[in-house]
């Protein structure tokens, strides 16, 4: 049964990964098609970098992810604390608000907010994404410190309180810290939603704004681009350097808390 997992586990990571390394290969390829693998060459990174259009639009979805994430990661704490807080029929009643934005379609949600943005004549742009990507995001953050909340044990906020501690001074002192690792990751994951949304984005992108996204398919609709492989290459090493990085930094925190 054991070899018998192993295998299945061998096989979809293989089908979830080969496609990503296959795209990362021919970012190197000379040949300039995914046909086949002729020599090795650096031409399509060259190429992406000297994209002034491309770069400044990589450079502008970094910026939405970090804002964005920034944002949703100091709402949604706050919000999984209050619904911790809350009584247990309204707190279920919460959740259920909250996850609407998780199993919703990203399409439908999209529309919504297009829809939204017509109607109280607002311009489309960087503040409109901005705005969307905040609000699917705060979700996410609510439900990766809400389960850490509920392990936190209740005494040591009572002990603050006891103790003389103001509101204040005990989510500083005490829930804060406790709760960092789950905050972190409740970031990441946020930030991570972000970088790679193409629904939401594609229908609250107005003319004067695009992201990595929307611009990757607009271009793969032209034909294929090695660029295109480029960017995806650096893209995903970022990607797997932010949870890395994700990893050391929550270990840490839990060593410490």
């Amino acid at each position: 049964m054991k070899k018998f997992s192993k295998i299945y586990l061998a096989l979809a990571f293989v089908i979830l990964y080969f496609p990503i390394f296959y795209l990362m290969a021919y970012a190197f390829n000379a040949g300039g098609d995914m046909n086949r693998f002729t020599g090795f060459t650096l031409e399509y990174f060259q190429n992406m970098f000297g994209d002034s259009r491309l770069m400044l639009i990589l450079a502008q979805t970094f910026l939405l992810a970090f804002l964005s994430s920034l944002i949703a990661t100091v709402i949604g704490t706050f919000g999984a604390i209050y619904i911790y807080q809350a009584k247990d029929r309204f707190q279920n009643q919460l959740l259920s608000i909250n996850n609407i934005l998780m199993v919703a379609p990203d399409v439908m949600i999209g529309a919504s907010f297009l829809l939204l943005f017509t109607m109280i004549k607002f311009q489309l742009g960087f503040l409109t994404v901005l705005l969307s990507h905040v609000a699917f995001s705060i979700p996410i953050v609510v439900l990766m410190v809400l389960p850490r909340l509920k392990e936190m044990n209740a005494d040591m906020i009572s002990a603050a309180y006891d103790l003389g501690a103001t509101q204040p001074q005990m989510l500083k002192e005490i829930m804060l810290p406790y709760l960092t690792p789950a905050i972190i990751a409740g970031y990441f994951m946020a930030f991570t939603y972000s970088l790679d949304d193409f629904a939401v984005t594609f229908f609250v992108t107005g003319n004067g704004y695009s992201n990595l996204s929307v611009e990757i398919y607009s271009r793969a609709r032209q034909g294929i681009s090695l660029e295109i492989n480029a960017l995806s290459t650096l893209v995903f090493l970022f990607s797997v350097l932010l949870v890395i990085g994700y990893y050391f930094i929550s270990r840490e925190k839990e060593e410490t808390v």
